[in-house]
């Protein structure tokens, strides 16, 4: 027992014997951990990738540069919204550690105090915190001067600058924080304007910033916007503006509205209402309705500038001549109610065609009616009224003006006019009608129409847009669309023009001008009361017309709401107003002269 003992001891204790359990040892450890590399490297390989690139691969959007709008100032094209780089201050805070400092020193460079900081890099489980918008150059060159742990002022975004003032803010609309376009042109181009975002997939650092040498970035280039050309005329607009708003001061009107419309192309050269908003702005009006571009989306009733058309549509029917002569009774009574001129001097007796125009006699218009109807008021007479309002003068439809969204009609209000068929009183609606009551119709439509029925009857689609700039910077602008030919003859246009003119000649002796073909017409027009009928203290006063040569170069619509001094509405305030206008284009730009 004894020697078994002594010779376990020996072996055990021998040096060789040592040697050989601790390579015996060293080669398990080796064999263990070659196994477990085995494991983690070949057979686990995708699964651990897959979590690194997690962690360190990360997707960036790279932003598109959205399109820049232009417009024409006489002959030339020039910028009126531009791109500015602006940069966005942010932070981690989970890599900050004393934030107090970080809030201090920032509080000094940012327009938030060290508190309202120090409550935004205190957030728990956040690592991207926006400190600050839309920040200059200089203001990311001084923060970035600070060196602080945490915070970062590479992030580039995009602010629209409006290198033309405050002018058109209702027609330009403006791109919200999130780079979206909102009202006029900036919503309903904003497919075209915005372009298309690019990716790039890239590994960060720690700090999430990209490390674009990498090799196994992918980057697709984002497509920038189209540069889009306006129809307006910036000079015309800024005028225009002045105008409207002096006008309406003088008439104590609070709200109106007036456009200048290319009669031969449908081009809107300029559009304003008043008050309007300064797209720079946009976050310090409370008031959204001042967004709203109120001359294609607040509808009314337009008055007795509907008297041109009506007219229009009996000469163009056959129902009457030009020099035809007729009784007029002072009133009619139809359907219990009873239809009366508002200059009550007109009285009883024969009139002119002429004299419709230019005593504004509802009774006038009503009698045209009757003429449509062989000598009643009819269905014949409202079918046949009703198929020139809206299929010839495309009133009670969209025109497809280029503002707001365009997947719910854009911001266009449709208007309403009455069908021929169905109804009560059909024969008192339809007479209101055709001397502007009982039906509505934006600015815009209005103008568009006069503009076919005196422009030798074409009706051109409005539009404020000329066209986009292509890859050459050449400007692509397509062709006027026409929406109707033969809106009325062009005999019966020529006819409109005289008994327009003859209305300036004799009502309007401020747009007279030697040379110059200038017509119009006033309108007076009742506001609906919701309660039923209309108020007898408040009416909108409204004036179309146009300016030319031989043909007109222009025609303008004024309109302005409830004014409030002393006089009918149509002539205290749109007929000075028009005048201006008129003046102001002769004076100011390219109108044609008399040659015939």
């Amino acid at each position: 027992m004894q020697q078994n003992k002594n010779s376990s001891s020996t072996f055990i204790g021998s040096p060789e014997s040592r040697i050989q359990l601790f390579y015996g040892l060293l080669f398990a450890v080796v064999i263990i951990i070659g196994l477990r590399l085995f494991y983690l490297q070949v057979i686990k390989h995708d699964y651990y990738q897959s979590q690194a690139q997690a962690s360190q691969l990360k997707q960036f959007e790279l932003p598109a540069e959205r399109g820049s709008i232009y417009a024409f100032d006489g002959g030339e094209i020039v910028p009126v919204v531009l791109n500015e780089v602006r940069y966005q201050i942010t932070a981690d805070p989970e890599i900050i550690d004393d934030k107090q400092a970080v809030a201090d020193a920032l509080a000094d460079e940012i327009d938030f105090s060290a508190s309202e900081i120090l409550l935004l890099l205190s957030r728990e489980d956040s690592r991207y915190e926006v400190l600050a918008k839309k920040q200059s150059k200089e203001k990311k060159e001084a923060i970035q001067e600070l060196k602080l742990p945490g915070v970062f002022a590479h992030e580039k975004v995009s602010q629209r600058v409006y290198i033309q003032g405050d002018i058109a803010g209702q027609l330009l609309g403006f791109v919200n924080d999130a780079g979206d376009g909102q009202y006029g042109v900036e919503e309903y181009l904003q497919q075209q304007l915005s372009g298309t975002v690019g990716r790039v997939k890239a590994l960060t650092d720690q700090n999430n910033v990209p490390l674009l040498a990498t090799g196994g970035n992918v980057q697709i280039d984002p497509i920038d916007g189209e540069d889009i050309v306006l129809t307006i005329d910036v000079s015309m607009q800024r005028q225009l503006e002045t105008i409207l708003k002096q006008g309406l001061e003088n008439a104590r009107s609070e709200s109106g509205s007036a456009i200048i419309i290319d009669p031969n192309t449908g081009a809107v050269r300029a559009m304003a209402n008043y008050p309007s908003f300064d797209p720079a702005k946009f976050t310090e009006i409370e008031d959204a309705s001042l967004f709203q571009n109120a001359s294609v989306s607040s509808p009314l009733e337009p008055g007795s500038i509907m008297k041109t058309l009506t007219t229009a549509a009996a000469l163009d029917s056959g129902s009457i001549s030009e020099n035809q002569s007729y009784f007029d009774p002072g009133s009619f009574n139809i359907d219990g109610a009873t239809v009366t001129n508002v200059v009550e001097s007109a009285g009883i007796g024969t009139r002119t065609i002429a004299d419709i125009l230019r005593l504004s006699l509802n009774t006038g218009a009503t009698w045209l009616l009757t003429q449509m109807g062989d000598g009643e008021l009819n269905q014949q007479g409202r079918e046949v009224w009703h198929d020139y309002m809206v299929n010839h003068y495309q009133l009670g439809k969209r025109t497809g003006i280029e503002q707001g969204s365009p997947s719910d009609g854009g911001a266009e209000a449709q208007g309403i006019i009455p069908d021929p068929n169905d109804g009560f009183g059909l024969n008192i609606r339809y007479a209101n009608t055709s001397f502007g009551q009982g039906m509505t119709a934006t600015p815009l439509q209005m103008v568009a129409a006069v503009a076919s029925a005196v422009n030798g009857g074409t009706y051109y689609q409005p539009t404020l847009v000329s066209g986009s700039f292509d890859s050459d910077g050449e400007l692509n602008a397509p062709e006027p669309v026409v929406v109707k030919d033969n809106v009325v003859s062009s005999e019966v246009s020529s006819s409109l023009r005289r008994l327009m003119a003859n209305v300036v000649n004799n009502n309007n002796p401020g747009a007279r001008r030697d040379s110059y073909n200038i017509g119009g017409k006033t309108g007076t027009a009742e506001i609906a009361n919701p309660a039923g009928g209309y108020y007898t203290d408040r009416y909108n006063g409204t004036y179309v017309g146009f300016v030319g040569g031989d043909m007109p170069d222009y025609v303008v619509i004024v309109r302005a709401n409830e004014p409030k001094a002393p006089g009918y509405a149509g002539s205290i305030a749109g007929r000075p107003i028009f005048a201006a206008l008129s003046n102001m284009l002769i004076d100011n730009f390219t109108v044609s002269r008399i040659t015939q």
